[in-house]
């Protein structure tokens, strides 16, 4: 059974950092993509920032500049640090991985959610 476990929210002030972390454990083959998105109170959930395996990156125009994604393969662990943040950050990030079990079966999987807040 694939789990992601998601660590390092929390509550911290404008302008200041944080760093998540979501490590996936289980049966795992390959994995193609992780990345992280959010989830505002009222709003849709939303792409924060994604890293494939070759470490192609792609990222939400509200994080560029501020927030980096990176993976450790050994670990099968991705990071997300982020900077200058703002009360508009303020969710509940979600990690998110594709990956596969095996040669034939891929599949997509979501961490439980780890709070963000953003607040003075």
């Amino acid at each position: 059974q694939v789990q992601l476990v998601e660590s390092g929210g929390g509550l911290v002030q404008p302008g200041g950092s944080l760093r998540l972390s979501c490590a996936a454990t289980g049966r795992i083959f390959r994995i193609n993509y992780m990345g992280w998105y959010r989830q505002a109170p009222g709003k849709e959930r939303e792409l924060v920032a994604r890293i494939a395996s070759d470490s192609n990156t792609n990222y939400a125009d509200s994080a560029k500049g501020r927030f980096t994604i990176s993976r450790d393969n050994a670990k099968n662990t991705v990071y997300l640090q982020m900077t200058s943040l703002e009360p508009d950050d303020t969710a509940v990030y979600y990690c998110h991985a594709i990956l596969a079990e095996s040669i034939v079966v891929v599949k997509a999987y979501w961490g439980q959610g780890t709070q963000v807040t953003v607040s003075s």
